[in-house]
């Protein structure tokens, strides 16, 4: 009791560290909670029988059942719970109810999923059935649904502070009781998000305390490596989420997802063909499962996501053809969530950069008729800037007009991976400076402009990583082409800041280094971002570019 005793204190001398040694990142929903709700996975397909499987991770919990089958099925729906796989999740859970229909925890583990899927009806169902079962359960078990419902009744008002810090209490409590249970500190760790509603994928500093503790307990548990790859990459440690990461896609090969993290952060340490090969493998492993289990992908969140940054690696490094492939497969998906919808504005995002001014307009066109203000918003906002590189002056502010009016209608605070207004508010900011900088309004421009910048940059979220990269690169362009040298130094660097691994982020320093006479190093950067595009396309403009010193010649 006295080693357990000092995993708590030392778990709550780590929060107290961390919270005064570091910031966190403004808080982004991350797309890893993003998920089709019930009404677009049947209950059909949630229902049916599932088999064992290897390889999807270690998590092991004693449930009170005296039957292996059930308790074996149990563990595989955790395992496939904590890798956001809910329709397997939810699978697993009822195939343990059928080897044992009085098993009250695989009606706990039914709510997490339906609380996946957003459907909080169904995860109070859920838990009501697991308190109808209360009665064979162990004592542990029984403090275990008494707080996931306390859990559900805070996340019914994501906002309530006080409910959110009363859910922690009892958490706490029920450690000092259970303070062995591995799936406790997992919880622990969780309820340090933002709301009552996290389970992982947005965690910061304070959470990686519980999470370790976890790991002491149950060293290389798959779970705790998952997560903490999650907190870590929040909080920018991205050595640190890479090890993880590492740890977890070792230890649950056949989750796709645990690939996919993985490639995260091999993209932020210059990594970028080893995280297309882990995106490639998560691609695979999710195609070969919708094939064999007749699943729609677009039942799968995780699908199109993994997509997206598969397809941005391969921007990255110049392939724009693979990459212009995969984002037209992803966007051909027809989004379930907003948040899904919201993220189709790939596509138009990679012609703008690409300069292919009218199909980045036609583009726009799915996303100005969403279903969700957040994306008609940013649909109205990349279209003004494909009509002002038209010198269509008078359009581009009909389109911003249209954005603010659009994004003024987006809620100012979400729960769950719903789109809230901070997500969108850069998108047209950026159209406003871009537009005060061409009617000569310089100064307010370039002030705008400067703060997107950073903002962008102050996103966690590896969606946002990458599309900040590629913003910066495209106000560089802009300040560039309407001879602000000083402002396209400043996104330069930002861009080096942000990503010195991109061949891109090099061009856009050599361009300015030139036009300010500096021959040396204009070349440098040349020659580095020759090396980072060495794999890139051959009609790639922008190697024209580097070849020689034109600033004219990018026009």
């Amino acid at each position: 009791m006295e080693g357990a005793v000092t995993l708590l204190r030392r778990a709550g001398f780590l929060i107290a560290f961390w919270s005064a040694g570091l910031t966190l990142a403004a808080a982004q929903d991350d797309p890893h909670a993003a998920c089709a709700s019930m009404g677009w996975v049947p209950r059909e397909i949630l229902e049916r029988p599932v088999a064992l499987r290897k390889e999807t991770g270690n998590a092991q919990e004693v449930v009170s059942t005296s039957l292996p089958e059930a308790q074996a099925f149990y563990d595989q729906g955790l395992n496939y719970l904590h890798g956001y796989v809910w329709v397997e999740a939810a699978r697993s859970f009822h195939q343990a109810l059928r080897a044992d229909p009085k098993l009250a925890m695989a009606w706990v583990g039914l709510s997490f999923v339906y609380s996946g899927l957003d459907d909080l009806e169904q995860a109070r169902r859920a838990v009501a059935r697991a308190e109808t079962l209360a009665a064979a359960a162990s004592p542990r078990e029984k403090r275990r649904i008494a707080l996931r419902a306390k859990q559900l009744e805070a996340m019914a008002d994501a906002g309530d502070a006080a409910r959110h810090a009363a859910y922690k209490k009892a958490l706490d409590d029920a450690l000092a009781i259970d303070i062995g249970d591995v799936q406790l500190w997992l919880l622990r760790g969780n309820a340090e998000e933002a709301s009552a509603a996290g389970r992982g994928q947005r965690g910061g500093a304070a959470s990686t305390a519980f999470y370790h503790a976890a790991l002491r307990l149950a060293p290389d548990n798959a779970d705790a490596h998952h997560f903490l790859t999650h907190s870590y990459e929040t909080i920018g440690q991205i050595p640190l989420a890479l090890r993880h990461g590492e740890a977890y896609a070792r230890l649950s090969p056949a989750i796709p997802h645990a690939h996919h993290m993985w490639g995260h952060d091999l993209r932020r340490v210059g990594r970028i063909d080893e995280a297309i090969a882990a995106f490639r493998r998560t691609d695979e492993l999710e195609k070969a499962y919708y094939a064999a289990e007749r699943i729609p992908a677009e039942m799968d969140w995780h699908h199109v996501h993994n997509l997206d940054l598969l397809a941005t690696a391969y921007q990255h490094k110049g392939q724009m053809r693979q990459a212009e492939a995969i984002m037209r497969e992803a966007t051909a998906l027809p989004p379930t969530t907003d948040y899904l919808e919201f993220q189709q504005k790939l596509l138009s995002i990679f012609l703008l950069g690409r300069q292919r001014w009218d199909d980045a307009l036609e583009s726009t066109r799915p996303l100005i008729d969403g279903r969700w203000p957040a994306t008609r918003a940013v649909g109205h906002a990349l279209a003004g800037h494909a009509l002002l590189a038209r010198s269509r002056m008078a359009d581009a502010r009909a389109s911003l007009l249209a954005a603010e009016a659009e994004l003024a209608a987006v809620p100012a605070s979400m729960a769950g991976i719903a789109v809230s207004r901070g997500q969108v508010t850069p998108w047209v900011d950026t159209l406003r400076g871009e537009l005060r900088l061409r009617e000569g309004a310089v100064p307010e421009g370039r002030r705008i402009l400067e703060e997107v910048a950073r903002t962008l940059r102050g996103l966690p979220g590896p969606d946002a990583w990458i599309q900040a990269l590629f913003r910066l690169e495209s106000m560089a362009r802009v300040a560039r082409e309407v001879g602000q040298w000083e402002l396209a130094e400043f996104m330069a660097r930002q861009m080096i800041e942000h990503d010195a691994a991109y061949g891109g982020s090099h061009l856009a320093l050599a361009l300015v280094a030139e036009r300010a006479g500096d021959r040396e190093a204009a070349a440098g950067a040349r020659a580095e971002a020759a090396r980072f595009w060495r794999d890139a396309d051959r009609d790639l403009p922008e190697l024209a570019i580097v070849g020689g010193p034109s600033v004219r010649s990018e026009r």
